[in-house]
């Protein structure tokens, strides 16, 4: 733990070097994830003549595969007490702070990061009311220093401002230890190029360059430093994606990226081919190559040269000249090249990483049969999906639990944080059912569970996905129509029984 200064300059330097060695690949997967994919696997002989053609188009499927399974997860509720019915005052106020920190829309933010780039992080502190702040930070700028039993002793946030001055602070269970120092990129229209940054005498440097040294303390206003942490804890929380034993989490579209190339180099091969299908190869048979007049300084020929057998290429002419120089020209040309395998190919590609991801093949249009299939067909083609879920969901417990007792520590309520570190994460966190159903599927189900006496406070929550604010509103619904004579007569004379909404 940072106790002084130069400790805690050291500190920065060693997180801010690992963080560093991330970022290469963090880039890297949101590339793959925004469509900006290089073209790979060609051989250097067709990218010379036609890499550059296609180098700006990418058919992208790692978007699909990130958001497939974020797509269906919600948080919807926290509940720490076993009844079944209103939340208690603590459960209430957690899930008002949630709200009031937009967690709804930025936490879908945050579990896309997390897929993609194999991490996340949240950023509790407090305002001036003592009130929780909530922030997701982007794992290029945020890294945390765990111990041998996985405790945070440290955080380190980095990030630089549009003048290159980069800032830095250092999360200890103790204090916050903030600094600066001049960056390497000096001009607005250079720190957000995707190339590099530069330096003041021009020299460009990789976006991932990092540096040690050269920390100042940077004082905030009339505020202390460092900083003291009232919380006892490092504020930060690591979401990590289907994390392995050691601590290793793994992006969602890892396995996806390769089979992304191999599509765009088809595809790009299935341009080519077309292009050549519509003005067809042409051979030229008994007869040489034509040559090129070499002219002086005075516009005269003065000689020839043959002309370069890569413009006959990509002219689309071959010549063949005649046994022992015989001259006999004669022209013939190749048929077009059968387009629909290279289709074939793409769709099996996609086969494989449906497979691969959990992916639901109709998600990815690898068979026009999915079009025709019924409810309870796509259902059973969605389990892959929904399992993956619910795995990324069990694996986002602890975070989720973390992030919420820090918000009951701001509030002072250290009692309540323990009880929350200690409830078990798939009953304290309400995460919305990750399966979709047609509305009669919905319906049906729920009748069943009434008629094995399941409450309607359950049936709204398992099979409605409702969050506990609106469950509680229509349950007070319901009451107030039982309660209503006009509305009870209406019931009786449909056959509608008194306990509809017990």
């Amino acid at each position: 733990m940072a106790t002084d200064l130069e400790q805690a300059r050291e500190w920065v330097d060693k997180l801010y070097m690992r963080l560093a060695k991330r970022r290469p690949a963090v880039e890297k997967f949101f590339k793959y994830f925004e469509g900006d994919q290089p073209l790979v696997y060609a051989s250097p002989q067709w990218k010379e003549f036609h890499g550059s053609r296609y180098e700006g188009f990418s058919d992208n499927w790692c978007g699909v595969v990130a958001r497939s399974a974020v797509d269906r997860m919600r948080i919807d509720g926290f509940r720490l007490s076993d009844s079944t019915e209103r939340l208690t005052a603590d459960e209430q106020q957690l899930w008002t702070d949630w709200n009031r920190n937009e967690m709804g829309s930025l936490s879908s933010q945050g579990f896309l990061t997390a897929s993609v780039a194999k991490r996340a992080y949240t950023l509790v502190w407090g305002n001036d009311d003592d009130a929780p702040v909530v922030s997701w930070e982007h794992p290029d700028q945020v890294i945390i220093d765990h111990g041998p039993l996985g405790d945070r002793r440290r955080a380190l946030k980095v990030w630089m401002d549009e003048d290159g001055q980069e800032y830095a602070t250092l999360y200890t269970p103790e204090a916050l230890w903030k600094f600066q120092r001049q960056g390497y990129a000096v001009a607005s229209n250079i720190v957000n190029d995707r190339e590099g940054n530069r330096t003041s005498s021009g020299l460009y440097l990789p976006r991932t360059y990092a540096s040690a040294g050269g920390w100042e303390p940077r004082i905030v206003g009339d505020e202390p430093w460092p900083l003291p942490n009232p919380l006892g804890v490092v504020p930060v929380v690591e979401w990590q994606n289907l994390p392995m034993l050691g601590g290793y989490p793994i992006s969602s579209i890892s396995g996806t990226m390769a089979g992304q190339d191999a599509i765009n180099l088809l595809w790009a091969y299935l341009f080519n081919a077309a292009d050549y299908a519509s003005m067809p190869a042409r051979v030229v048979t008994g007869a040489e190559p034509p040559k090129v007049p070499v002219l002086d300084e005075n516009g005269q020929v003065v000689g020839s040269r043959p002309a370069k057998l890569e413009d006959l290429a990509q002219g689309r002419l071959l010549f063949l000249p005649g046994k022992n120089g015989a001259r006999n020209p004669n022209i013939g040309q190749w048929d077009p090249a059968k387009l629909d395998v290279f289709g074939n190919e793409v769709t099996r590609i996609l086969g494989h990483i449906a497979a691969q991801t959990g992916t639901p093949g109709h998600y990815l249009l690898t068979n026009e049969k999915f079009a025709n299939l019924n409810g309870d067909a796509l259902t059973a083609a969605e389990v892959p999906l929904v399992t993956k879920v619910g795995r990324q969901e069990l694996d986002f417990n602890p975070a989720a639990k973390e992030t919420v007792a820090l918000m009951a520590l701001v509030r002072g309520k250290v009692t309540l944080a323990r009880a929350i570190r200690e409830a078990e994460g798939r009953r304290f966190v309400q995460w919305k059912n990750p399966a979709m159903h047609s509305e009669s599927q919905i319906a049906d189900a729920a009748t069943k569970d009434r008629a094995v006496g399941m409450s309607m406070r359950t049936v709204f929550e398992r099979r409605y996905g409702m969050t506990e604010p609106e469950i509680e509103q229509e349950m007070r619904r319901i009451r107030e129509e039982q309660t209503d004579p006009i509305l009870a007569e209406i019931f009786k004379g449909a056959g509608v029984g008194a306990d509809a909404g017990a």
